[in-house]
């Protein structure tokens, strides 16, 4: 592993990764509009050589896809990775609340002790581990009491098939009642230079109670690595089809950012990506911060922003130029 990397702990738990994760929702292909398996793998792999042990995935990325390809890259170096996972995205039971449809299968959000426990065999199958380094609650189920789902979870800790518990999408009122329940280690939110709204609501508490947050979409879906063009357009189930925040007035928007910011990452010889990620790992309440790669160029371009120390005039700099350029974006 890469001495460089920062390394950071996982809330209260007894395991750390580097600070910068690898997010692999886009490997799992869906609302991306597909996957390259061996593109894929290439990518982990990009990522692992770089010093990135921290791996972050979802049973629902892809109805098991994501895990699967994260499964065969990281055979022969589970040693070297902390995988995070997740689950209460099911598919398998019509239990709990009807969440959407995926390739013709209702997808529900429950978060009972039977259906975590199921879950839970089967992502150890996919990945090819017979443990998951931290384990989080996807989407929460309102028709489960946190309650039943913490005490389900404590309980494949204490079996030693969990090391850390983690939720995700979650309300300030489910965080404390998360909290109160028992000993919860991670959050997973969306967080980026133009998603900040955790910062009044969740990080508050997180930070009282020595719990790490994971920012997910950290590059807001790859509009802030300011590499989008103007006219690109999206096609296929590609989430960003059709979505405003992607609108040509937005993208100018980061041009100009990108702009304000070239100074700096001039100074670091650095990308506008890895100058956002190094921002986002220095927000206060931020202690990882997940990105995408399909690509190893892209994966080793998301671990040097690991690497990346601002300096406090640095980051003055950048909050002056989000300030002046980033406000008023299409929602």
């Amino acid at each position: 592993m890469s001495s460089r990397q920062i390394q950071r702990h996982i809330g209260r738990s007894d395991v750390s990764a580097s600070a910068v994760g690898l997010g692999t929702w886009a490997i799992g292909g869906w609302m991306w509009g597909g996957t390259d398996e061996q593109a894929s793998i290439r990518a982990i792999d990009a990522s692992i050589d770089a010093g990135i042990s921290l791996i972050d995935t979802a049973p629902a990325y892809g109805l098991g896809r994501s895990e699967e390809i994260v499964g065969k890259a990281i055979k022969g170096k589970r040693d070297k990775v902390v995988i995070a996972t997740k689950c209460g995205l099911n598919w398998h039971s019509g239990k709990g609340n009807h969440f959407f449809d995926q390739d013709g299968k209702p997808v529900h959000r429950y978060l009972g002790a039977d259906g975590i426990a199921y879950e839970l065999e089967q992502s150890l199958r996919r990945l090819g581990t017979d443990h998951i380094d931290l384990y989080i609650t996807h989407w929460q189920d309102p028709t489960t009491p946190i309650t039943e789902t913490v005490a389900a979870l404590e309980k494949l800790k204490a079996q030693g098939k969990i090391r850390a518990i983690g939720a995700s999408n979650i309300s300030a009122e489910d965080l404390q009642h998360y909290v109160e329940a028992g000993q919860l280690d991670a959050i997973q939110e969306r967080y980026s230079m133009i998603d900040r709204e955790i910062e009044d609501s969740l990080l508050p508490i997180t930070r009282q109670n020595d719990i790490a947050t994971l920012s997910y979409s950290s590059l807001a879906l790859g509009l802030l690595t300011g590499a989008i063009h103007p006219t690109r357009e999206f096609t296929g189930d590609d989430q960003r089809k059709g979505n405003p925040r992607f609108s040509a007035a937005n993208r100018q928007k980061v041009a100009r950012l990108k702009r304000a910011i070239a100074p700096i990452a001039e100074q670091h010889s650095a990308s506008m990506a890895q100058i956002v990620i190094a921002w986002t790992l220095a927000q206060r309440g931020i202690t990882f911060a997940l990105c995408g790669a399909r690509n190893a160029e892209q994966a080793l371009e998301n671990a040097r922003a690991g690497e990346i120390t601002l300096e406090a005039g640095e980051l003055a700099a950048i909050d002056a130029a989000i300030v002046a350029h980033l406000v008023a974006m299409d929602a």
